[in-house]
């Protein structure tokens, strides 16, 4: 009976946010109504023996109260501080510059697929700086759309290169590696380094060279001639203020050091490198922060300015609260919901049953999340909500953490790429003025390779 109520309310709530519900909210009603259901049914109990309020409504806001509480001050403020440095580097145009600075030695290439795959390669080294998939991809279409265009690559091929670059969320900075490392009970760069590299390290030549075929070959069936042109020929469409800014600024090329500064601290302050001085993402978000200000200081020489543009880091700070913590929290407490029932303990004993354990609940979880990435075209909305499984699912089937949480979140990134709705393909088709549906025709085929690439890799190297 347990699995049956937990499975109507999951595919309820799956439902909803299909049809563009707020997923923090649809979390937290199904994770109410999983827990309240769990009380009433004698399933369990919402807070632990000895820490409840005394009435079971009340208690249900206890512990998201708790929740908050806990994740706010610890994971959360690691992502809001990475979210408004990310803001702060948009707006002072250092991100614009690091994309400028890099992709200049590819001009010296001289074939225009080989020169779109060392693009697309390029874009993915990129996103350990830049960790927001739309906003690297926006900065690509302003700088190498015109440059691969102009080589010869249909705009719809070049399109689909750069829609891909953050096909791997691989960053130890990114929100879902800090949420994985710590699930895991891992130093980021430690989880990072140990698990996320080699993954990438299989998944990166592997659908560069894909994309050349996939793409070379669609511009043939589609009757496409290369045929070279002039860059400043090449039409960009800017859609709101922050694309026609990316398109207008002109930052010094010396800018392109700021967004490395946060994440070449947390490298060499690490485990890996000089493990007696102590660094976290927190402390290497405000230290990039206050150089990139000092820097914006000497360029601009208006102390009002830019202390003004601090503003856009506390910004940025509230945007990762607002639409990141707090779909963690929420789906934390939907996990809680799922767990009291009783389900996954079901599940846990039906997958032992059966002979497949760990890897079958592995592959089901997997199958989950990449489903539901192209459906709702969100990568962390199915991650958060079913990443807090894992800690008890791993403990009770004897299987390392990060076997199961890796590939779940390096999935979901990949998936999302398929989908015609998520943001990164709605700015790089919109940018190039094309279909997003005709958009994930071309983009389909390398993502499927990358997703079939983790979990082989991660069965491969980590089973």
């Amino acid at each position: 009976m347990n699995l049956i109520f937990a499975a109507l309310v999951t595919v309820w709530a799956g439902w909803l946010i299909v049809k563009r519900y707020k997923a923090q909210t649809v979390l937290f009603m199904a994770g109410g109504i999983l827990l309240a259901g769990s009380v009433i049914m004698g399933y369990g109990s919402i807070l632990p023996e000895g820490k409840g309020t005394g009435f079971m409504g009340f208690d249900l806001f206890e512990l998201i109260r708790s929740l908050f509480a806990n994740r706010v001050a610890g994971l959360g403020l690691n992502i809001m501080a990475v979210g408004g440095f990310a803001r702060f580097m948009d707006k002072i145009g250092a991100s614009n510059a690091l994309v400028n600075l890099t992709i200049t030695p590819l001009l010296k290439l001289k074939s225009p697929y080989i020169v779109m795959s060392a693009c697309w390669v390029l874009g993915m080294f990129l996103g350990l700086a830049i960790n927001s998939a739309s906003g690297l991809a926006m900065l690509l279409m302003v700088t190498m759309f015109p440059i691969l265009v102009a080589l010869g690559v249909s705009r719809i091929a070049a399109t689909a290169a750069i829609a891909t670059t953050l096909c791997l969320d691989w960053s130890p900075a990114d929100t879902g590696t800090i949420l994985a490392a710590e699930i895991c009970g891992l130093n980021p760069v430690v989880y990072w380094h140990t698990y996320q590299i080699p993954i990438a390290c299989l998944v990166i030549p592997v659908v560069a060279v894909v994309h050349y075929f996939t793409q070379k070959i669609m511009d043939k069936r589609d009757g496409h001639v290369v045929r070279p042109m002039r860059s400043e020929d090449v039409t960009v469409h800017a859609e709101n203020a922050a694309e026609k800014e990316a398109m207008t600024s002109h930052p010094p090329k010396i800018f392109a050091i700021l967004p490395i500064i946060p994440l070449a601290l947390i490298l060499i302050f690490s485990p890996l490198c000089i493990p007696s001085v102590k660094m976290n993402i927190i402390m290497a978000m405000f230290i990039g922060t206050a150089i990139g200000m000092v820097a914006q200081l000497i360029r601009t020489r208006q102390p009002k300015l830019v202390c003004e543009e601090l503003q856009i880091f506390f910004d940025g700070m509230g945007r990762q609260l607002a639409n990141v913590v707090t779909i963690i929290i929420a789906g934390e407490f939907f996990a809680k919901g799922l767990t009291t029932t009783g389900s996954i303990d079901a599940l846990i004993k039906g997958a032992q049953n059966t002979g497949f354990g760990a890897a079958g609940l592995t592959l089901v979880m997997i199958g989950i999340i990449a489903a539901c990435s192209i459906i709702m075209g969100s990568g962390n909305a199915p991650f958060f909500a079913f990443a807090n499984l894992v800690p008890e699912i791993a403990a009770r089937t004897g299987v390392n953490a990060a076997f199961m949480i890796l590939p779940m979140h390096l999935i979901a990134s990949s998936a999302r790429a398929i989908s015609p709705i998520t943001g990164v393909i709605i700015v790089a088709s919109g940018m190039a003025g094309i279909s997003s549906f005709d958009l994930v025709k071309r983009t389909a085929i390398p993502m499927i390779v990358s997703c079939l690439l983790i979990v082989i890799g991660n069965f491969v190297l980590f089973g």
